[in-house]
């Protein structure tokens, strides 16, 4: 196959933009088309990358769109897909894992030879260019004689303790080894061919809403020849470290992936005096340059040229490369290395401890009340406090499970697009009270407006056409101009009429506000708003980017010097306030400000992370100046350098309002609803910080 070949993306999911990216700069690919079900997310993808979409894999075929197709979806369809693609001539990248069994392996790997197409697997990692030279230290026998090896994947899960919980991932434990095994085994495989399991043990388990437990470690035990392996996945808030060290009999090498830096130390000849000092430099002087090569290769490819970016171009770069030039694939990307991999994952799968199962109560439900946004994390903690009170539930899901199995006799799971106004009035039959906590996340002004301000006007009219007695909306405290200490803010103050120097889900959450009060003026829409703070509790995430930005679970610079109190809320009281909105007749067309008491600063809250449970995150304070300097450089840079169009560009006063120097009246909620948020600083740490899980463990 001598002309470049021709790749179709088959699911528009976060994925598709690392294989659309590498793809483009490839030289021996290009990017043809899109896939996916969904008609928005297709037709979207293709608007932004100039291809042609479609939403199924049939019409794809029958266009003769592509001569290969990279398969993203969910991976208990990857099978399915990548036999269509087969039956059809497509040469098929799989994305891993590649299969869910190795029976579905080697059924998939005789498809694609009696099709005469290629098979390839989707272990990216194997496409950085420190691994390459890892493998060739190991190869040329520059390490020695390699007696051991430990490959490690220790990265936060948020979900595991914030959810979303109804995905394919968090359906059984066994879908967390077959979703990041894949990364760890290819690196055995590849080095040092098949691998044997020997011992699997799981740690740190973690209830999940709904019934049942998850492990949040798991510790591996192989041989791999002649070589002792160890494979260690820590999902718990934790410091990243993916890496692969090799133990070798002259040197020891010590390959981050994450960052794509490797380095290698070994023994000298010099004396007990110069010796140590000597070891401590080569350490030194390897981590200098390889973190020195990664800064100047991200700044000069405007970080179009990241680590992870990296992985999927030398994977696409090697993949077609061979299928170009007719030459063997490569073995990192194989058919045969998919097949490895998933019997090593079969292996270990078998030896995971028995998984307990929770019945499901008799009963269905008879809902009243339908919660949009209901696998969130105010979503779940309203869910079953409407159930607690004795009101059934009706929650609009993508899929059909969810967070909710232990009360599936008071909460029904309903499968409905956004975008159908038929389906949404069909959620609504029978229902007195719609929550819509729903929210997109847009980058572009025009996107919100599709994705957050028409859905909700969508669902604004569903609820008339419906006859339903409230809505009741989710706003945000960001839409206020926070900026300004000596503010005091009520309802009664208001947003400001021009908010287009505002960040995109600010103004399209007062966009929305404005219209649904519109429709309520205009057409009787019987609307309610809720404008919740900085909300924390049991399922909220640790890394709350309303306090600061984040850098892994053990640092964060604040939004601005961190010493002004906060408004912070607890999960609970913000359920309370929200039933009690549905309650309250007087609350017809009216807004609440959802900010529980004075209670703690930005540094006040890592102090008490600190007291209650032992650990001391580090903490900088962030200049709103800096952070809009900044930002104005990545503007610049993007809308300039990299001709990214639609993008929006926050003001000095936007970075300043992020930092919540602002105080809050909470006094109409409480006045007009009988409102009581926490008012004890003890309970409110206790309920906030000691019982909510931060770190999963």
């Amino acid at each position: 196959m001598a002309k470049t070949v021709r790749v179709g993306i088959i699911g528009a999911g976060y994925i598709a933009d690392w294989h659309a990216d590498a793809l483009s700069a490839c030289g021996h690919a290009q990017l043809s088309c899109v896939v996916d079900a969904s008609q928005e997310k297709a037709k979207a993808f293709a608007s932004a990358r100039g291809i042609t979409h479609f939403t199924s894999v049939a019409e794809m075929l029958s266009a003769g769109a592509c001569d290969a197709a990279h398969i993203l979806t969910p991976p208990d369809h990857h099978r399915s897909v990548a036999e269509l693609c087969i039956a059809g001539g497509l040469h098929v990248l799989v994305e891993k894992p590649v299969v869910l069994s190795r029976d579905d392996a080697v059924n998939l790997v005789q498809a694609a030879q009696t099709s005469g197409v290629r098979l390839s697997a989707g272990h990216n990692f194997l496409g950085l260019p420190s691994y390459t030279k890892l493998k060739k230290a190991a190869q040329e026998g520059t390490l020695g004689r390699i007696s051991a090896a430990e490959i490690n994947w220790c990265f936060p899960l948020p979900s595991l303790r914030s959810g979303p919980y109804g995905t394919w991932l968090m359906r059984k434990t066994r879908n967390l080894l077959y979703e990041l095994g894949p990364h760890l085994f290819a690196f055995a495989n590849d080095l040092f061919g098949p691998v044997d399991i020997l011992h699997v043990s799981t740690s740190n388990p973690i209830s999940i809403p709904g019934g049942g437990t998850r492990p949040q470690g798991f510790r591996i035990l192989a041989r791999a020849g002649s070589v002792d392996v160890t494979f260690n996945i820590s999902l718990v808030e934790t410091l990243d470290d993916r890496s692969v060290t090799l133990r070798g009999s002259s040197q020891m090498a010590r390959l981050d992936y994450a960052r794509d830096t490797l380095v290698i130390v070994g023994t000298n000849t010099s004396d007990l005096v110069l010796n140590p000092f000597r070891d401590a430099l080569a350490q030194s002087l390897g981590h200098l340059r390889e973190g020195s090569a990664n800064a100047v290769r991200q700044l000069v490819s405007l970080n179009q040229k990241s680590p992870y970016a990296l992985s999927f171009r030398g994977m696409c770069d090697a993949v077609y490369k061979s299928l170009r030039n007719g030459d063997a694939p490569d073995p990192r990307f194989s058919a045969a290395s998919a097949e490895a991999v998933t019997r090593s994952l079969d292996a270990a799968v078998a030896l995971l401890p028995p998984e307990s199962k929770s019945s499901k109560p008799k009963g269905k439900p008879r809902p009243s009340a339908l919660v949009i946004g209901g696998t969130g994390f105010i979503g779940r903690a309203l869910t079953r406090k409407l159930a607690e009170q004795g009101t059934d539930v009706r929650v609009l899901s993508r899929g059909a499970s969810g967070p909710f199995d232990d009360i599936s006799d008071k909460v029904e799971l309903f499968e409905a697009s956004l975008k159908d106004e038929t389906a949404l009035s069909s959620a609504m039959k029978g229902i007195t009270h719609v929550y819509h906590l729903a929210k997109s996340d847009d980058k572009t002004w025009a996107d919100a407006l599709e994705n957050d301000v028409g859905v909700t006007e969508r669902i604004a009219r569903a609820a008339m056409s419906c006859s339903v007695e409230r809505l009741i909306y989710t706003g945000t405290i960001a839409s206020y101009d926070m900026s300004d200490p000596s503010n005091l803010i009520t309802e009664e103050t208001g947003f400001a009429e021009d908010m287009e120097d505002r960040n995109i889900y600010a103004r399209s959450k007062a966009e929305c506000e404005r219209r649904l009060l519109a429709m309520h003026h205009d057409y009787g829409l019987p609307v309610t708003i809720a404008r919740p703070g900085i909300v924390l509790g049991k399922g909220g995430p640790l890394q709350h980017w309303g306090i600061g930005r984040w850098h892994g679970a053990g640092a964060v610079k604040t939004w601005g010097n961190g010493n002004h109190t906060l408004p912070f809320v607890l999960i609970d009281d913000v359920s309370d306030g929200l039933i009690l909105m549905a309650q309250e007749t007087t609350a017809l067309g009216e807004s609440f400000n959802l900010v529980g008491e004075p209670m703690l600063s930005a540094l006040g809250y890592f102090d008490a992370i600190h007291e209650e449970l032992g650990a001391r995150i580090k903490v900088s304070t962030g200049s709103p100046l800096a952070f809009h300097g900044a930002d104005a450089l990545k503007f610049f840079l993007k809308h300039r350098i990299l001709r990214r169009k639609g993008l929006s560009r926050p003001s000095y006063r936007d970075w300043k309002s992020r930092a919540h120097y602002s105080s809050f009246d909470n006094s109409k909620p409480k006045r007009m609803l009988g409102w009581m948020p926490e008012s004890s600083r003890e309970r409110f740490v206790k309920r906030a910080i000691t019982e909510a899980d931060l770190f999963g463990f």
